[in-house]
């Protein structure tokens, strides 16, 4: 429980694994783009309008350098660097739940908001 709590506590690794749970697979540059987009809607800075060559670029070495190995080191995902391809790995069965609860609270402002509380 310990580390699937450390595994999703980033924002960009349950971001990253919201868009595999729902197609158990995707490309990088489509990921990048996704998790940069969700980064600046939730810091208000607009979404995919707003992704520029700077952000892409800090979202992608932030998730070749800690994030995609770190889910690998777990086998929640596989990947692929030359083709960019990630897939889930078996190892996702077991933080699924605790994923979907904090899907859940991010995506109504209500849970949110009692969270903090």
């Amino acid at each position: 429980m310990e580390a699937a709590c450390s595994l999703l506590s980033k924002l960009e690794r349950r971001y990253l694994l919201y868009q595999l749970s729902d197609g158990r697979r995707a490309n990088i540059d489509d990921l990048i783009d996704q998790i940069a987009a969700w980064e600046l809607e939730g810091d208000g800075q607009g979404g995919y309008d707003a992704v520029d060559e700077e952000t892409r670029q800090q979202v992608y070495i932030s998730l070749i350098h800690n994030h995609l190995p770190r889910l690998a080191d777990y086998e929640i995902i596989d990947y692929d660097l030359r083709s960019g391809d990630i897939v889930l790995d078996d190892g996702f069965e077991d933080i699924k739940p605790l994923l979907e609860q904090f899907r859940q609270t991010e995506e109504h402002p209500e849970l949110r908001k009692r969270a903090t509380l």
